[in-house]
Formats: C-alpha cells, structure tokens, sequence
C-alpha cells in the first residue's frame, strides 16, 4: 500500500471521529441512537477512496474506538460500545463504505448525481441499516418491526447527509480526479 493511501485512510478515520462531535442529538424512540454527522463520513470515505481505502479508513476508525479513544458521540469510545443500541450500526459502517466505494469505483467515469445518490442510499443506508436495526431489536429487546420504526426517525437525517454527500464527492472528484 503506497504511503498516499495510508495518508488518505487514516485522514478519513480523523474526518470520521470529527464528525461524531457536531451534530450530538439522542432519540429516545430509536433505542437512544445519536444522531451524528459521523454517518456522512461514512459515505464521504466510500464515495471519494473507493472500496478497498474507505472500508479501511472506517475500520482504522473503529479499531480507535475499541481500544477506548472518545471519538463517538458524548465522547463514548471503548468495546463496550459495540454491544449497545448503536453497535450495529457501528459494524456495518465499514461494509458500507465498502458498498459504496465498490459501486463508485466500477462506474467509469463521473457517475451522475442520480447515480451517485443511488450509490449512497445503498451502501450509506441500505447496509448500514441491516446490521444496525436487528442489533438495535436484539439488544433493546423490541420486535424488528420496532427497531425499524424507531429508526424511520433516522432518515431525513440520513438523506439529507446522502444528498450532501454526492454534492460534495462530484466537486471534489472534478477537482481531484486522482484521488
């Protein structure tokens, strides 16, 4: 691995961890799920390094977080936050920035922002989702159907970070072809 991709990975595990800071809203109808900006991060990771540097840069993330560094929101970090409401979640960040990435890097060319977004709501949320919300179900103890309405509240949020996402990765990928 040249030393660019590791530069580019461990800066993204940085983007990832400033992210979880702002915004720090908690739902109490989704199992007490905060609500981050670190989920952004996620796509952006995907999006701009592809599958194989993104998935990486989010698991060096996550390696962070279990040896204890407060880089989750309200400052949490240690092992023991892969086996609260939000554990899930946390497991299939990695996955889907690899999603994402992998969709990216086999489209030739600029994808168009349609593209793109279908790209993100895959891999950004579809992924993400599926091994967030039966985590949250198991370790709330609720139904499936529970967690997954509770989550809902979740997806102007996510959308929003999705859209703003492509936004961002079109401009910087003009700019940086390279990458």
């Amino acid at each position: 691995m040249a030393t660019k991709d590791i530069v580019l990975i461990a800066l993204f595990a940085a983007l990832v961890a400033a992210l979880g800071v702002v915004p720090n809203i908690t739902l109490p109808m989704a199992g007490g799920v905060p609500i981050t900006a670190q989920s952004m991060g996620v796509m952006l990771a995907g999006a701009l390094l592809g599958a194989k540097r993104g998935g990486l840069a989010i698991v060096l993330f996550l390696v962070l977080v279990a040896v204890g560094l407060p880089l989750l929101s309200g400052g949490r970090g240690g092992a023991g936050v892969f086996f609260g409401a939000s554990g899930g979640f946390l497991f299939g960040f990695p996955v889907g920035a690899f999603v994402i990435g992998y969709l990216f890097d086999r489209r030739i060319g600029q994808p168009s922002f349609l593209q793109g977004l279908i790209y993100v709501l895959i891999g950004g949320i579809g992924v993400v989702y599926v091994f967030g919300v039966p985590w949250l179900a198991t370790v709330a103890e609720i139904t499936l159907w529970q967690a997954l309405v509770g989550s809902v509240a979740f997806l102007p949020g996510d959308l929003i970070k999705a859209v703003l996402t492509v936004l961002i990765a079109r401009e910087v990928r003009k700019a940086m072809p390279n990458l």
